[in-house]
């Protein structure tokens, strides 16, 4: 917990003595301000903050509950910032609890920062939770929510979170507008994002980073035209931000000549060349991509770190495994995605995969691995049946880096389980996260489907198929796992009737496609 008295006594678990010697700056502002008000002090939390100067927020704000001093709402707005921006959410889970100790939990601000923290750090239930126990929500307050659902992937949800908004007559603002384009490119919903779209030209809004959030979209579903029309209607007022979109989208969509273009009329920047490698990476366009290697060497842009993890990403895609292991050796600052992609890129090298994924932790470098890490080690365990070091992988998650498996960790060692025949075993993880409040989501139920498949676990299977199908009816994949699952276990009717379902609504089988050029 938080000191209560003096500097001295304060908790080794927030490491205030470490920041102390850092901050030293920070603890002159608190000995130099004459009278130590409660306000000034805010002011200065506040203003640590607009400059990114997150250490010393932290500080000044330990330096402040030392003193005894009555925290408000003011004092907690700024300080959950700046927690969201440092290592770990123990600090912020701490305030939190001192919140609630000094009745400060009430304010929209203050409960809007917690929200925010707690959803950057992948908790997206006691986020959701908070939200749940506010009384009056402000557009900003729903804003957090929808960033929440849409920063965890979960796009149909912030979608319902859009409909709730609505329904509730809450004013939407340009901020919310971008959100939902981020969830219809998410989902590739057309219509949807052409409302919001319509939307924007009733009301008058035209703002650079919604104009950016609609050729986002429109080049994701593949409708370039109209997502040169939005570019070329803001004329003057382009920003780097949005001319990099567009030249990411027409390489996405494989229009060379006019991202080349758009190229021609702008000094050639690292943010524009890691766009145009981006799209180069989805589309697995090797080709184009070397071409792109070339120019990054050319101008000296192989320095930065997030090019180069573009680019290990693309020669990933497009099977050219030595020669990512070539650049990622290059890199001089390997940061976490660096190190991911690379374990990513041996996903069907289990062994491999784990060599690296243990060399992280060796190494000292200072890199720590995040959910997507473990995520992608899993992955790769499941590709090998590695059931017990994806086992010892899982529990990783939670013992060691006190990240909470999420519903993607889950899903993935269900399926390393379920290959293996270990069926007790997915029965008992599915237990787990009941327990602790995982949401199951169709995912999970799949995975469940295809275990009880590998061990013709009938009972079990058709409970977890019964609650597939209510969720997902009309998904071709789902309907063809079931189908799949009941031919397994001899019931040949049911199997048919799905497929004959699955013929009447037109919903094809999507077509495979290989990474490997």
């Amino acid at each position: 917990m938080f000191p209560t008295k003096t500097p001295s006594t304060c908790d080794s678990n927030v490491n205030v003595t470490h920041l102390q010697k850092r901050n030293v700056y920070a603890h002159h502002s608190f000995d130099e301000i004459p009278y130590r008000d409660l306000r000034s002090l805010n002011s200065q939390l506040a203003s640590y903050v607009r400059t990114n100067n997150f250490l010393s927020t932290w500080t000044l704000f330990c330096h402040m509950h030392c003193a005894c001093l009555n925290l408000d709402a003011y004092t907690f707005t700024p300080v959950l910032g700046a927690c969201s921006s440092l290592p770990g959410p123990e600090r912020g889970k701490q305030v939190h609890g001192l919140m609630i100790k000094t009745g400060s939990d009430t304010g929209t601000v203050s409960k809007t920062a917690l929200m925010d923290m707690y959803s950057k750090f992948g908790f997206l239930n006691e986020s959701v939770k908070v939200f749940e126990e506010m009384e009056f929500k402000d557009v900003v307050t729903w804003n957090a929510l929808l960033s929440s659902f849409l920063r965890h992937g979960l796009a149909k949800e912030a979608f319902g979170v859009f409909e709730a908004m609505r329904r509730e007559r809450v004013e939407v603002s340009e901020f919310t507008l971008t959100a939902v384009l981020k969830a219809c490119a998410s989902l590739k919903a057309f219509e949807q994002g052409k409302q919001v779209h319509s939307w924007a030209v009733v009301l008058g809004w035209d703002m650079v980073v919604l104009g950016t959030a609609l050729i986002d979209f429109y080049s994701v579903v593949g409708c370039i035209s109209d997502a040169m029309k939005v570019f070329y209607r803001f004329d003057g007022r382009v920003d780097d931000v949005m001319r990099n979109s567009l030249i990411s989208g027409c390489f996405r969509n494989r229009k060379y000549e006019e991202a080349f273009s758009i190229i021609s009329t702008i000094r050639l920047n690292v943010v524009a060349l890691t766009s145009a490698l981006s799209a180069c990476s989805e589309n697995s366009d090797l080709w184009m991509g070397k071409q792109f290697h070339c120019l990054a060497i050319r101008f000296g842009f192989t320095s930065y770190s997030q090019l180069c993890n573009v680019l290990l990403d693309m020669y990933a895609k497009c099977g050219k495994i030595s020669d990512a292991g070539s650049l990622f050796d290059r890199i001089c600052r390997k940061d976490v995605v660096s190190w991911t992609s690379m374990i990513d890129a041996y996903g069907s090298h289990g062994h491999e995969a784990l060599k690296l994924f243990k060399k992280m932790g060796e190494e000292g470098s200072g890199v720590s691995p995040n959910s997507v890490t473990f995520l992608v080690v899993l992955s790769a365990c499941a590709h090998s049946g590695l059931v017990e070091q994806g086992r010892e992988c899982f529990n990783l998650t939670r013992e060691k880096n006190g990240l909470n498996p999420c519903t993607e960790h889950y899903v993935c060692f269900i399926d390393t389980l379920g290959r293996a025949g270990q069926i007790e075993e997915v029965w008992c993880l599915f237990n787990d996260m009941v327990k602790y409040g995982t949401k199951i989501t169709p995912a999970v139920w799949g995975a469940l489907v295809n275990a009880c498949s590998y061990s013709l676990d009938v009972t079990r299977g058709e409970f977890a198929a019964k609650h597939l199908l209510e969720l997902e009816p009309d998904v071709p994949a789902y309907i063809v796992l079931l189908s799949n699952f009941y031919a397994t276990i001899g019931k040949w009717e049911t199997a048919e009737h799905l497929r004959s379902s699955m013929r009447k609504i037109g919903s094809p089988k999507v077509v495979g496609s290989s990474w490997v050029s």
